[in-house]
């Protein structure tokens, strides 16, 4: 968007208004630090363009009023934080299964339990799991900055449409609430979105449907979930993201593998390295699932270690270790309850493994 205005927003607001704009016609939520200017901002202007707000009693009132006004054709979306996202599993897990499309944003706090309320990233198995019970798949986006949240909210409706399925928009506190110039997305018209042509009927002279998670015959409950999968396998051909910072593959005596404001940290050590002649690699996956196994593995074949940095106790680096499958060593520098690292830690601690060459 060449000559677009640059506007100073958090992370926060940049999600709720790049969501309007996406042509979000009803947002459904309940108050939750690190989150709460995300419901605050759609309570100012939601019901100014004639959309829908409502501040529901309870997380899981909130994920099934989204249900349902998705199901009934509206783009739909929903956010939280840690312990209010588990409490949306059981309706996100439905979602999947009726294949709905909805949005769903996690700011995730410092857990298990009630935590804290400082940044952490200990939600990614939660999220690349699909976090409530049964078989299926979330697509992951994890933005590191004020214009990734507004550029990937507005993807997210898109790919939810798209594939019929829940988005996550998964970012640490930090990321939530900072403020940064941006860049926001143009406003889409309602009526030009993309017509839905499997909503629950018998409304406006739509023929009658029904859209529901429960099939009580084995054999074709598994039948739809394996169509579901080959949905997921054409989803990990076509929208898989990522950022690589030179050196590429094999020039670099170290690759740090980080997401969110971890990749922000990451790249500050990065840069304390060069100042040593040690010579970093950075890899950022954008999409947490589907994750980027296939480029990180070529990355790998250099054979020279790799640093995964996380604010969680070792979770993205079960993905790292399973795309690299021993072709280099992984490492994990890791922070948990809301401790986030430093570019001195990192850099000190790249530093350590390339001089011992371990």
């Amino acid at each position: 968007m060449k000559g677009a205005e640059k506007v100073l927003m958090k992370g926060n607001e940049a999600i709720a208004e790049a969501a309007i704009r996406a042509g979000c016609a009803a947002y459904f939520g309940y108050p939750i630090t690190p989150q709460n200017e995300i419901i605050v901002y759609m309570a100012q202007h939601m019901l100014d363009r004639g959309r829908i707000f409502i501040q529901a009693e309870s997380e899981v009132a909130a994920i099934n009023m989204v249900f349902g006004a998705s199901a009934a054709g509206a783009r739909a979306m929903t956010s939280s934080s840690s312990p209010g996202i588990s409490l949306k599993q059981e309706g996100i897990s439905f979602a999947a299964g009726a294949d709905i499309p909805l949005v769903v944003v996690n700011m995730v706090r410092g857990g298990p339990g009630l935590g804290s309320i400082a940044p952490s990233q200990s939600d990614y198995f939660q999220s690349t799991r699909g976090g409530g019970h049964g078989d299926y798949r979330c697509i992951v986006l994890a933005p590191k900055s004020v214009q990734e949240c507004a550029d990937l909210t507005y993807r997210a409706f898109d790919l939810a449409d798209q594939y019929r399925l829940p988005v996550i928009l998964l970012a640490d506190g930090m990321i939530g609430q900072m403020m940064e110039a941006v860049i926001l997305p143009p406003e889409r018209v309602l009526s030009e979105l993309p017509r839905r042509d499997w909503t629950v009927g018998n409304m406006a002279g739509r023929p009658s449907r029904h859209l529901t998670s429960l099939d009580l015959i084995p054999e074709e409950l598994e039948a739809k979930t394996r169509a579901r999968f080959v949905r997921y396998e054409e989803i990990a051909a076509r929208e898989i993201r990522f950022e690589a910072l030179a050196p590429e593959a094999g020039d670099a005596d170290l690759t740090l593998v980080a997401y969110g404001t971890c990749a922000r940290v990451a790249l500050g050590a990065k840069k304390l390295a060069e100042k040593e002649g040690i010579r970093l690699g950075l890899f950022r996956p954008i999409t947490l699932w589907p994750f980027p196994s296939g480029p990180l593995s070529r990355i790998a074949e250099s054979g020279k270690p790799i640093l995964t940095v996380e604010m969680s106790l070792g979770q993205m680096v079960e993905d790292v270790r399973l795309s690299v499958l021993g072709k280099a060593p992984v490492h994990l520098l890791g922070h948990s309850g809301g401790v986030i690292p430093t570019e001195e830690e990192v850099f000190a601690e790249a530093k350590r493994i390339v001089e011992t060459k371990a």
